[in-house]
């Protein structure tokens, strides 16, 4: 198959001006100047700090030979150029802009089921992830698309609704059905599909949701970091409400990055019922609004969203685990771990039943239990920092108990945030042992450094002796989380 045809995650990428110039066999400033000059294909990635582009090697070879046909300069005709020897092996290659080199995102493991944004780990060549391939890809066809729409937008409103392509709606089904997967793999093959779908008819607002829920949900099912992921969902959804005011999942898609990844707990509420209220049918609608309520503080209402989410999807795995979770929320563990185990028994691949079980046998005392989810919960994400941190809470357990157990997860903790890691998850293993005051400086850091797990900051078990302090009341408010009940 030409690599024309072929899915974008396979085909060979080159992922930095260097690498750009070692395939013409020309210097950085030579291709460079082509770009700008002669239109030569490169991509940059949006919201890249360091301004980083990609190509595409079948793109670079079209363009050489586009440009050959038309007469080319001396220096394009002696450009020189040779396809990688190792194309089959796609561990050989960079892939999705995170090359095998990249510096490992690092995090301490918290037990908290209600923490959101997850330990993030080393990645190894063996298991890369496209992080930022589609809105990068995108960017061009988003722009010129964007300039042509000058109209205001009640206009969008009125307008009929968009046909797309057979292409592209063909596309975005293909990733639909990989995201409702949800893992890891399946979540960077919706969003190659996604992508491509946009690719094929930029108007189309359906694969901008699909490529924000995607973006929602790595962050939580890979060791994707939030930094990255919701930036580029809320990108997309907003695109997707722009292009399709009344798409009930463009808004929900936007009300679920709002939240989780920017702590706007007003904009959320509002999106969250514009979604259900242009279709109260829509299972994810009531399905993340519920994990929504449960997360500042609305237990009896998201029991009554998640049942209307279970009773229009009642086939949904992830509503089930997510009903677990809201369960033991409210209080009520029995029912949520008999749901919960019956899910990991039906659905050993799925995830989220572990994280929440384990939380259970923790709160419970069942530290067996609790290891044992854990270690499923690292294997299914491919997570070596949790499984690393695990098997030091466990030699302390079997050392000290529960405190030695607490402690291990404090150093582990300490140790990551020394080296960047997370200030919250410092926080909350500060909380687990009864340092208060350690606790709330090390919140007010996670604050000044847009912790995204701040989100969580209202109903995490860790810090259920501080909800009378003013302190924490006080930076509940700055969040912009509701108040404190």
């Amino acid at each position: 198959m030409a690599a024309h045809s072929e899915p974008l995650a396979t085909q060979k990428r080159l992922d930095s001006w260097k690498e750009i110039a070692t395939f013409f066999g020309r210097d950085e400033r030579t291709v460079k100047r082509w770009e700008k000059e002669r239109g030569l294909p490169v991509y940059r990635v949006p919201g890249s700090a360091r301004g980083g582009v990609f190509a595409y090697a079948h793109q670079l070879e079209d363009w050489l030979n586009k440009a050959n046909v038309t007469g080319p300069s001396a220096e394009m005709s002696s450009a020189l150029y040779a396809a990688p020897e190792n194309d089959s092996d796609p561990r050989a290659t960079t892939i999705g802009l995170v090359t095998t080199n990249t510096a490992p995102h690092e995090t301490a493991f918290t037990s908290s089921y209600l923490h959101k944004s997850p330990a993030t780990s080393s990645l190894t060549a063996a298991k890369p992830f496209f992080w930022l391939l589609p809105l990068a890809l995108i960017v061009a066809s988003f722009v010129v698309f964007s300039l042509g729409r000058r109209e205001p937008r009640f206009k969008n409103a009125l307008a009929a609704p968009h046909a797309p392509s057979t292409e592209a709606q063909d596309l975005y089904l293909k990733g639909r059905y990989y995201f409702e997967m949800r893992k890891p793999d399946d979540l960077n093959k919706a969003v190659d599909f996604f992508t491509q779908a946009i690719v094929h008819d930029p108007a189309y607002a359906a694969p901008y949701v699909g490529l924000a829920d995607t973006y929602n949900l790595l962050r939580e099912y890979s060791t994707m970091p939030p930094q990255e992921a919701f930036p580029r969902a809320l990108a997309a959804a907003k695109k997707a409400v722009e292009l399709d005011p009344n798409s009930a999942e463009a808004h929900n898609s936007l009300a679920f990055a709002s939240f989780w990844g920017f702590f706007d707990a007003t904009t959320a509420d509002r999106e969250f019922k514009r979604a259900i209220e242009l279709d109260a049918t829509l299972p994810r609608a009531h399905h993340w609004y519920a994990t929504f309520l449960v997360e500042v503080g609305r237990a009896p209402e998201a029991l009554t969203e998640i049942e209307k989410a279970r009773q229009l999807d009642p086939s949904s795995t992830p509503i089930l685990a997510d009903k677990g979770f809201i369960l033991s929320a409210a209080g009520k563990n029995e029912e949520a771990r008999t749901l919960l185990s019956q899910l990991c028994s039906s659905q050993p691949e799925f995830i989220h039943p572990h994280r929440y079980l384990s939380a259970i046998y923790f709160d419970e005392g069942n530290y067996s239990g609790y290891f044992q989810e854990l270690r499923n919960l690292a294997r299914l994400r491919h997570d070596v920092t949790l499984q690393k941190n695990l098997a030091a809470e466990q030699s302390g357990y079997e050392k000290g108990g529960l405190t030695g157990l607490l402690q291990a997860r404090l150093r582990a903790a300490q140790e990551s945030f020394d080296r960047g890691g997370s200030p919250f998850a410092l926080a909350e293993s500060h909380g687990a042992v009864g340092h208060h005051d350690e606790a709330l400086r090390y919140l007010e850091i996670a604050y000044q450094r847009h912790d995204l797990s701040l989100s969580t900051l209202d109903v995490n078990r860790s810090f259920l002796p501080l909800h009378t302090d003013p302190e924490f009341r006080n930076l509940a408010a700055k969040i912009g989380l509701p108040p404190i009940q």
